[in-house]
């Protein structure tokens, strides 16, 4: 039996909506293009494990967004033990494909993770990722693996072990996973929650949770439904993610709560801990 990590650290690789920050045209909105935290990249967030007794790592990945290259570039990450995925859209899995240097350096696949419709979605997209395709004698890079809402995962790796519970959450007309590890929620593109997922809502220690833009939007909570649901939850820190151009960084952090923050490419959370790091 693995042991467990002793520590997880939590790094937001990126935390921009669809488009990022700046938009194609350099449209930057109401951000300021001065403020380092407002070039937002496309939502994914990175689990890296750890133990005293190892000087190895577990990593885990949630999304492989359009960005995913230059964010692990930019993280210094070399390996992956599993990725996850919230849902199919395009702005969470289109960088898929850069997965595959990983598995070529580790000489096997790696285990992704998805709900029956998106992993239909995902592996009808990008067939070659799971299988040979004829006439191609490029190998499969990705394992699939189904999964359930409230049915935990343990990924082992070097580092220890890291256990993700999935959440279902609303987004708009269909569902995405939010992921739990300890008391620590990942929630990007929600627009709400079946009656279901109430409970693990409860006594959260840090809820990085979508707040995409001032107005509101059909399949996104705006920034005004974010607070409510933080003030409704009360989480001891919530961190605001998938940030459209009009939601400038220091705008944001003047005019939340003390234990609300924007996030920001690179910015890291001591899961364990419950305590943003930087």
């Amino acid at each position: 039996m693995s042991k467990p990590a002793q520590t997880i650290i939590a790094t937001i690789l990126g935390c921009g909506s669809s488009g990022g920050v700046p938009r194609i045209g350099n449209q930057w909105g109401e951000c300021d293009r001065t403020e380092s935290r407002n070039r937002r990249s496309r939502c994914s967030l990175l689990l890296t494990g750890k133990r005293k007794d190892s000087t190895g790592i577990t990593q885990v990945l949630i999304d492989t967004g359009c960005d995913l290259r230059e964010q692990l570039l930019a993280n210094n990450v070399e390996h992956m033990d599993a990725v996850f995925y919230t849902h199919e859209h395009a702005d969470h899995t289109h960088g898929i494909d850069d997965l595959r240097v990983m598995a070529l350096t580790a000489r096997k696949r790696i285990d992704v993770y998805f709900s029956a419709r998106a992993g239909r979605r995902i592996m009808n997209s990008f067939d070659y990722c799971f299988t040979t395709a004829k006439d191609s004698g490029y190998p499969p890079i990705l394992r699939a693996n189904e999964i359930e809402t409230g049915v935990p995962i343990v990924i082992k790796g070097a580092g220890g072990s890291i256990d993700l519970k999935p959440v279902l959450q609303d987004h708009g007309k269909i569902t995405t996973f939010g992921f739990k590890i300890k008391n620590f929620l990942y929630s990007c593109d929600v627009s709400g929650f079946p009656q279901s997922s109430y409970v693990d809502l409860e006594r959260l220690d840090v809820w990085i949770v979508d707040a995409l833009r001032r107005s509101a939007h059909p399949s996104h909570l705006n920034l005004e439904q974010a607070l409510d649901w933080i003030e409704r939850v009360k989480p001891k820190q919530a961190i605001l993610t998938n940030l459209h151009i009009d939601l400038d960084y220091k705008s944001i952090s003047n005019e939340t709560p003390d234990n609300v923050s924007a996030a920001y490419d690179g910015m890291k959370i001591d899961v364990i801990a419950g305590k943003i790091l930087d």
